[in-house]
């Protein structure tokens, strides 16, 4: 009976595909995003309709929340993510001009971190030439910095990603706000943004293969919190007459 071996197997639960980084940071800015969206603006505007019963003031508020937050989200990933990028394109090119000027360092170097690793070293050294024959840059960039040069974030992706899921978190408040009579938009908002940070918090549990009870509560939990505290700020100032 002969076994025919395509490949290491693959678990259904571990990534072995390309571009892992760039999808994963794209998940979590939009996780992020979103539950951020969710958050801010429902916390705006639970303030607002705390004060004044009137759609107008509600509207504009929620509406300017949800521009400066989706400006802000985008805007504070692009930088993140372009410092990091940059980073690892100066790795990249350091390690392109190290094995370009002296190859033999490099060589021994590569050799140097299996033999610390347990191999051999007759191993170690082999693994290193034959790795090296094939791609040397991208041999001593995973071995060395854990670097895929053909898998660098990109900043627009994570920008887009937050700014999209912010602006589609902050319309679920909005919406629940605006639609239902006066005397129910509070009530009707408290519901729609705990069950929507259940979900976010399930999700983003899942993404990153946590306990999804625990990132559920947490979120949960603080959005509750969020909507206490600007509801009673509300509700004071609506009371003293200042709004």
């Amino acid at each position: 009976m002969s076994i025919t071996a395509s490949g290491p197997p693959a678990h259904s639960d571990e990534p072995h595909s390309g571009g892992i980084a760039q999808r994963l940071n794209w998940l979590r800015a939009g996780v992020l995003g979103a539950n951020d969206g969710i958050v801010s603006v429902a916390a705006v505007v639970v303030g607002v309709a705390s004060a004044t019963s009137s759609t107008g003031p509600i509207l504009t508020a929620g509406l300017a929340a949800l521009v400066g937050g989706a400006v802000s989200m985008a805007l504070g990933e692009y930088v993140s993510v372009s410092s990091q990028s940059d980073s690892e394109r100066a790795l990249i090119a350091k390690e392109r001009q190290e094995l370009h000027e002296m190859p033999e360092q490099e060589l021994e170097e590569l050799a140097g971190i299996y033999r610390s690793r347990g191999l051999s070293e007759a191993t170690a050294r082999q693994v290193a030439v034959e790795l090296t024959e094939r791609d040397a840059l991208a041999a001593h960039l995973s071995a060395e910095l854990n670097i895929d040069q053909n898998d660098v974030v990109s900043p627009w992706h994570a920008a887009a990603a937050s700014a999209a899921a912010f602006t589609i978190g902050a319309i679920l408040p909005m919406l629940a706000i605006l639609l239902p009579p006066a005397a129910w938009r509070i009530p009707v908002t408290f519901v729609a943004v705990i069950v929507a940070l259940a979900i976010t918090g399930a999700v983003s549990a899942h993404i990153g293969g946590s306990s999804r009870l625990r990132a559920t509560v947490r979120v949960v939990i603080g959005g509750a919190l969020a909507l206490a505290a600007t509801y009673g700020i509300g509700a004071m100032l609506g009371a003293s007459g200042i709004v």
